[in-house]
């Protein structure tokens, strides 16, 4: 197929790419990776020394990133999640190994790579890209324009001259309006690693095509990586010491909480293990109250089990949307942590993300001007629109009967392709001014 536009869904945690020809059709490009092949492509860099030259930087990205970093992970530098610095003034650069990336560079990287992953299908690239962008960007001062204008360097490099973005629920609202039979307002609700987006749109059929119109925009800076922050703080960095204490000469001590801020990301272990701070958690197994709780803590730091953790948590979440009740269980080395889970505690642990759910889609709703009654569909899209309690958040709302759900990892990408081969791309994208 001869792509008249490619659409990039740049995410927190997972990139996803689809192509659209001239007769308005999309498909995803895919991705083989040991011997699967995979079209969530991990938002994820490796940097490492090359074998045969020692001062070569070897970079790779996607799932083979994961590979290398699990394989040497006190050799490798490994960045995930950076696109919630995309609009932060606050990140200049990083160093890695020998050169400072700006986040342009960053996304300049992972681009290039994704596209040599992709062969045949991204050996010739169209003119015109369509890029999904959050409602609003991840950071306490996002600066829009800054995110817009880094986004622009590094897909420019790439070649494209035709570059327009798109909301990523406006996306995703195009993806679903291919389902629909009779005119509607929709919600969509997306939920990814960074941001949860919020939509509202009018559509209907005139001259045998889909016509819309965009009543509302919302979002808030929670999703997914917040949910499983949570279940660590809560369930996990208790058995590893957190809330324990030590004993300093005469006096009894907490033992410091910052050592338990690195789960945030399971990538950010390595760098705890190779700061200062590991020579003092390592004493502390001489001198805490709950020795056996900060060993656990030295060996999932020692022998890089920070992956392995998070695919239990994973898991869990995964069972919770199934079942109110199941067992969280992590065993690596001599780590073993294992204990049963109500779905309701979990609910209770992720409060905080889903007010700032709610109350990013109540004023959706209310920038809208249009009651929830008049709210004909809600499409729920992305990985925690799995999750019982943001469901909820929404039949509460609307009825369940007005809920929809699909496509949870690929409605954007595919929306943004099936845009950018329309006649009229501005309606739906806007390029950056």
């Amino acid at each position: 197929m001869d792509a008249a536009a490619i659409g990039i869904d740049f995410g927190t945690t997972n990139t996803v790419v689809a192509l659209a020809g001239a007769d308005g059709e999309a498909r995803l490009v895919s991705f083989a990776h040991e011997d699967e092949a995979i079209v969530a492509f991990r938002s994820a860099l490796a940097f490492h020394a090359g074998l045969d030259d020692p001062n070569a930087r070897v970079v790779e990205a996607g799932p083979w990133a994961i590979d290398a970093y699990v394989e040497e992970p006190l050799e490798t530098r490994f960045i995930q999640s950076f696109k919630t610095y995309a609009a932060s003034p606050l990140f200049v650069h990083t160093h890695v190994m020998g050169r400072w990336f700006r986040f342009e560079d960053l996304l300049s990287a992972l681009l290039l790579r994704l596209m040599a992953h992709g062969g045949a299908d991204l050996a010739e690239l169209p003119k015109r890209a369509i890029i999904g962008r959050p409602v609003n960007f991840a950071g306490q001062r996002a600066d829009t324009d800054l995110a817009l204008s880094r986004y622009e360097t590094a897909f420019a490099r790439l070649g494209f001259t035709d570059i327009r973005y798109a909301y990523e629920p406006v996306a995703a609202a195009f993806f679903f309006a291919r389902q629909l039979k009779a005119d509607a307002t929709v919600m969509v609700a997306d939920f990814g690693g960074g941001t949860s987006d919020f939509s509202i749109v009018r559509f209907w059929r005139e001259g045998g095509e889909v016509r819309s119109q965009a009543l509302a925009n919302a979002g808030a800076p929670v999703a997914g990586d917040a949910f499983d922050y949570r279940i660590i703080d809560h369930l996990v960095s208790p058995e590893l010491g957190k809330g324990t204490s030590y004993r300093a000469f005469d006096h009894v001590l907490p033992i410091p909480a910052r050592y338990y801020a690195a789960f945030a990301r399971w990538e950010q272990l390595a760098l705890l293990r190779a700061s200062r701070d590991m020579r003092d958690i390592r004493g502390l197994v001489r001198t805490a109250l709950e020795p056996e709780k900060i060993a656990r803590l030295v060996e999932i730091l020692d022998d890089n089990h920070g992956y392995r953790l998070y695919q239990s948590v994973s898991r869990l979440k995964e069972a919770l949307s199934a079942q109110t009740e199941a067992t969280f269980r992590f065993e690596a080395g001599d780590v073993l942590i294992e204990k049963p889970v109500r779905r309701a505690e979990f609910d209770g642990w992720i409060a905080p993300e889903l007010a700032a759910i709610a109350k990013a889609a109540d004023e959706a709703i209310a920038k809208a001007g249009v009651a929830p009654g008049e709210i004909d569909k809600v499409f729920l899209t992305g990985g925690s629109s799995f999750v019982p309690a943001v469901r909820r958040l929404f039949a509460d709302r609307f009825g369940e009967a007005k809920l929809e759900s699909g496509g949870e990892l690929v409605s954007i990408a595919t929306g943004l392709a099936l845009i950018g081969a329309q006649a009229d791309v501005g309606e739906w994208a806007a390029a950056r001014v």
